[in-house]
């Protein structure tokens, strides 16, 4: 049978003899998508009971039917459950709740719904949207929408309460055997934006639960627009009018987008006869369970060993959406994923055939993801499913959705007490392996108990896994300080929002000041600056704008040395993962650092399958780094994986900042791990001990500004703008789009990766062997040089290319020092020097290639070198 598509054809009814063709009758009208390939059938999500359908033994028994879209059968199935409000229960093959399934099969159904509501939105307003799914069955597939949306937080309900979070809300699920959802992020400020708010639930029944979700929230916090999202569209004729009625109530829109639409037709005293039918069996079931367990015990075999599985889940990482899911951590995670399944593989037996990953309960993301990973990497057949709450009559008959039922006690301490749990469809369903995932605060004495999950999964399967992931915390604003610093500190912005880069390229930890007049006469800023009236980066130099002689000297310095920066690039990335950190987080000093730091990102990429995660922090000489981008760091990751990365040193001034400003970090908030010492491209003033080279050469990113820097500014820190509690800013130039070549920079050089790489070996074997103490021989030639000139200010001094020319581009020049027969590395130092009036110098003894002096003393009156006025 084909799956399921909701578009308007082939409907018909499922009942006790089968699907009958036919009209819909009562059928939510929703858009419809083909879903994943995957038929399911069988209890563990297979075709081994042919095409029975699941529901027919209920449909015989109570006379249940469901009506609706051909594939509706194949989505769902039925069983009863011990519910005084409902007794029939509509059970998803595709969901991964009580029916093991394919990971990728109940992933792609959620994603592909999220990919639809994307589009419904159109991009601008997908990147406003909020997604929240509903506990506990729907967290998942929430969450798989929320990816499919791509651009938007997601945030599930809980019945969790967390000591220390606040509600941003909540509500009550009418026919639910656990009636109170709580709603709890970490950001206070999660759903108070107007953007769409997207509802994800697995069944669109009577409407009651979205319903009043939205009124609630809408009292709260008012917006134009909702979209609600379902596997299958389940209204009655009666309840298919209210969501109209809700639009017009609350004067927003509201769509909805299924996979599948029908209705349930149920007979006159359906929930009568369901309820005796449950007595029944469940007497008939407690008694075939208790002599199994009897004969069990008789036999006294041991229990099998659980063996446990270090997932290395990434620090910072949530564990779910209970407390709020960034579009930032999914991509944290995706680059975690590969090598936390390979660990799950590697501990498998080597003759697994049959593999189930199974959750816990609101933990339905977390191994979805790692089942879909895992799934990837082994041969084995891996099927995922979940332990629940819900209390499911198990009957062994393939007409019936619910086969098996293993019951265990709740192990995290649930705050409505003690219970039972259950585990469906898991017993007697063949599988090798089972890898139980649970998060730590479930990692309790009751879940080893011999009563406990791992005690029943070892009756049915000769090996279980434990693989804990650690329950995320959120952070607690200090009670004590009178100055609280907010709960959650903004995620980074991403291209192309901010930056020309890719999303996945870099998260800037900046705030975006682009609508902010901050460019100042470069001489007015030299002047302000030397007279100690203003800090340079209380403003922004007028944005270079380069000749056509200057950028054609850009393209032919860019095809001259894009295999000498790419050969650097792979040293200095291969130095780290060999001595800093295997899976190092790289955070590059905005901006010269940062296209750096990209591609050390894609080398990694690139030559080792890595995804690193790459930010670009602001600092600011004489004002330190931004304390509030490394408190995010620190909340996200580990900090004795984070790496410092810059574009090349001068004399040391920013590398001596970072130590300074590290060590005032760690005593200010007691926050250790940051390692300062930075890594660079290339370090001509031998500055630190990880570099790509230390050859003072032309690095293209240097001629330009932000045209190839993804159009970012200078970062700016001025009190009227940035606050204690912000990160430093910087403008996004989207208006110079036409001239930006950053992309052009960074894939010239990517593509010299492959022919570099026998190269790079050498070199860093080479390197590893030797010793780079920093000898710091760059700022003694600065204060050498300062003395001779009689400045007597080393900030005045900048010496290497890429500082010479930053001094042309944005500060007053008094004249560039030039070692005697350097060549085309300062072809467009010469171009600039003429453009401006600034005498190049030769001098036979440089250590640098060239550097460049800020007239000393500045004021518009100011001369030259030369003796003339200085001109901009």
């Amino acid at each position: 049978m084909k799956n399921a598509v909701n578009d308007g054809g082939g409907a018909g009814v499922w009942s006790a003899t089968g699907f009958r063709p036919g009209t819909k009758a009562g059928a939510g009208a929703g858009p419809g998508t083909g879903s994943p390939s995957g038929t399911p059938g069988g209890a563990d999500g297979d075709t081994r009971d042919g095409d029975i359908w699941s529901g027919c033994w209920v449909a015989e028994r109570l006379g249940v039917e469901l009506v609706g879209d051909e594939g509706l059968g194949e989505l769902l199935g039925l069983a009863l459950r011990r519910n005084p409000k409902r007794a029939h229960l509509l059970v998803s093959h595709v969901l991964g709740k009580h029916i093991p399934q394919s990971p990728a099969v109940v992933y792609g159904y959620g994603f592909a719904l999220g990919l639809r509501v994307r589009d419904l939105l159109g991009e601008d307003e997908a990147r406003r949207a909020v997604v929240l799914g509903y506990a506990e069955t729907a967290t998942g597939l929430g969450h798989s929408v929320a990816d499919g949306v791509g651009l938007a937080p997601y945030l599930h309900s809980t019945r969790r309460p967390v000591d220390g979070v606040a509600r941003a809300g909540g509500f009550e699920e009418s026919h639910s055997h656990a009636t109170s959802h709580l709603l709890l992020p970490e950001n206070p400020g999660l759903l108070a934006g107007d953007g769409p708010l997207v509802l994800v639930d697995d069944e669109f029944s009577t409407g009651n639960t979205i319903l009043n979700t939205i009124r609630d929230l809408h009292e709260r916090y008012p917006r134009d627009r909702y979209v609600i999202v379902a596997l299958v569209d389940m209204r009655s004729a009666a309840d298919s009018g209210r969501l109209d009625d809700l639009a017009r109530e609350i004067g927003a829109r509201v769509d909805l987008v299924t996979a599948a639409s029908g209705t349930v037709r149920l007979p006159e005293g359906v929930l009568e006869k369901g309820q005796a039918l449950v007595a029944r069996y469940e007497s008939e079931a407690q008694a075939s369970a208790q002599e199994a367990q009897e004969a069990q015990e008789a036999q006294g075999e041991p229990a099998r060993p659980v063996l446990r599985v270090e997932l290395g889940w990434p620090a910072g990482i949530p564990d779910g959406g209970r407390h709020g899911f960034t579009p930032d951590h999914r991509v944290r995670l995706e680059g975690a994923l590969p090598a936390m399944a390979a660990r799950i593989a590697e501990a498998l037996p080597s003759d697994a055939r049959r593999v189930l990953v199974l959750g816990f309960e609101e933990l339905m993301y977390a191994p979805l993801r790692l089942g879909v990973a895992l799934e990837k990497l082994t041969d084995a057949e891996v099927r995922y499913s979940t332990t629940t709450r819900s209390p499911v009559l198990a009957v062994d008959d393939p007409g019936y959705a619910i086969r098996t039922r293993l019951v265990f006690p709740a192990h995290d301490d649930p705050a409505d007490g003690p219970g039972e749990r259950y585990a469906y469809n898991v017993a007697g369903a063949g599988f090798d392996a089972v890898v139980a995932v649970v998060d730590s605060a479930a990692d309790t004495p009751e879940l080893h108990a011999p009563d406990g999950l791992l005690a029943r999964l070892s009756a049915h399967t000769p090996s279980v896994l434990l693989a804990v992931v650690p329950s995320y915390a959120p952070a607690r604003p200090s009670t004590t300080s009178p100055t609280e610093r907010p709960s959650m500190l903004p995620e980074p912005l991403r291209g192309p929002d901010f930056s020309s880069y890719a999303p996945d390229e870099v998260g800037w930890l900046l705030q975006d000041l682009s609508d902010t007049k901050l460019e100042a006469p470069t001489e007015e800023r030299e002047e302000a600056i030397q007279s100690g009236g203003a800090h340079y980066a209380e403003s922004l130099p007028v944005e270079y704008q380069p000749s056509e002689a200057y950028q054609e000297l850009f393209h032919n310095a860019l095809a001259v040395s894009a295999t000498r920066i790419a050969q650097a690039v792979g040293v200095v990335t291969e130095t780290v993962l060999a001595e800093r950190s295997p899976r190092p987080v790289l955070v590059s000093l905005a901006r010269a650092g940062t296209p750096v730091g990209v591609l050390m990102r894609r080398w990694a990429q690139h030559r080792h399958g890595l995804e690193l995660p790459h930010y670009a922090v602001s600092i600011v000489r004489g004002r330190g780094i931004d304390a509030n981008a490394l408190r995010w760091l620190a909340a996200h990751h580990d900090p004795a994986d984070i790496v410092f990365v810059d574009g090349w040193t001068g004399k040391g001034a920013i590398t001596r900042e970072l130590t300074q400003a590290v060590e005032e970090f760690e005593a200010s908030d007691g926050i250790t791990g940051f390692d300062p010492e930075i890594a660079v491209l290339a370090d001509p003033g031998s500055c630190v001990r990880t570099y790509g080279t230390r050859e003072d050469f032309l690095i293209p990113s240097a001629c330009l500004n932000s045209t190839v820097s993804g159009l970012i500014s200078r970062t700016v820190l001025r009190a009227d703008l940035v606050g204690e509690h912000d990160y430093h800013g910087a403008k996004f130039y989207r208006e110079l789009a036409d001239v930006d070549v950053s992309v052009e920079f960074l894939d010239a050089v990517s593509a010299r990766f492959d022919e570099v790489g026998d190269a790079v070996d050498d070199r860093v074997k080479e390197l590893l062997a030797t010793d780079r103490t920093p000898t710091w021989e760059g700022w003694a030639a600065v204060e050498r040089i300062s003395e001779e000139y009689g400045i007597h200010d080393v900030n005045l001094v900048k010496p290497g290319v890429g500082e010479a020319t930053r001094v042309l581009l944005r500060r007053v020049p008094w004249k560039i020092l030039a070692r005697a027969g350097a060549g085309a590395d300062l072809d467009h130092v010469r171009l600039l020097a003429e453009q401006r009036g600034v005498p190049v110098e030769e001098v036979a003894e440089l250590p640098y290639t060239c550097v460049g002096l800020i007239h000393p003393k500045y004021t518009r009156g100011a001369t030259g070198a030369d003796g003339k006025a200085v001109t901009v």
